[in-house]
């Protein structure tokens, strides 16, 4: 992997998404999702990718996929734009895929089936921060979700120290709200509403209220640390 596979600016995103669609992952900006590809449609949208862009969009379906998931079930209108950062390739065929997730997307209209895959018209959502915050708010607000974030996590040796470490005042506000968003186990609706606000600060309120005082028992559903990039 080197710097390269992960770089990503607006102007690469030609604004159609292909959309590999799931049904219980929320992907957010600025961490890794590892996935094995298998299926036909999806190879091929793999491999157009690595021939093009090296973007793939990653999209939750919406309730009641299960019925037609052989076809076009309805996705949730916001979805993660990722960057192919590494692949590998199995003798049967499949690929073993790295993603990284580079930005918020907006789903639009979906274009007709020409293809094996589903690809949508889309727009890139960016983050906005309320002009009227000072930055002493906005440190407030990181320390109040490292410390919510440190409740949620399970009590593994070194973890606080590597948390401190890794997040700190290194990252952004926004960038702390999509790993924390990412790694701790919520409701598939909260996360999708976390992934849907541009807000940073609001997302913040939402993801504080989210943990909560329950946040000391929550299962964590991954590891820490996750893999996530400062791009």
């Amino acid at each position: 992997m080197n710097d390269e596979s992960l770089s990503f600016s607006p102007e690469q995103f030609a604004g159609l998404a292909r959309v590999f669609p799931l049904p219980n992952l929320v992907m957010f900006p600025h961490v890794m999702q590892a996935m094995h590809i298998f299926e036909p449609r999806y190879r091929a949208l793999f491999e157009e990718a690595i021939e093009d862009d090296r973007l793939i969009t990653l999209g939750l379906l919406e309730p009641g996929w299960e019925a037609n998931y052989e076809g076009r079930p309805p996705l949730q209108k916001t979805a993660c734009l990722c960057r192919i950062a590494s692949h590998q390739r199995t003798p049967e065929g499949t690929y073993n895929v790295l993603l990284l997730g580079v930005r918020r997307l907006q789903l639009g209209v979906e274009l007709p089936p020409e293809k094996p895959f589903r690809v949508f018209e889309a727009d890139i959502l960016d983050d906005h921060l309320p002009v009227e915050l000072s930055a002493e708010a906005g440190h407030s607000a990181q320390r109040q979700l490292l410390a919510a974030f440190k409740r949620a996590m399970p009590k593994i040796p070194d973890s606080y120290d590597q948390l401190d470490q890794l997040l700190g005042n290194q990252i952004t506000l926004g960038m702390l709200t999509d790993i924390v968003s990412y790694t701790v186990e919520l409701p598939l609706s909260v996360k999708m509403a976390l992934l849907a606000e541009q807000d940073v600060f609001q997302r913040t309120e939402m993801l504080l209220q989210a943990l909560g005082p329950q946040a000391s028992a929550a299962p964590v559903q991954r590891t820490f640390p996750p893999a996530f990039s400062l791009n």
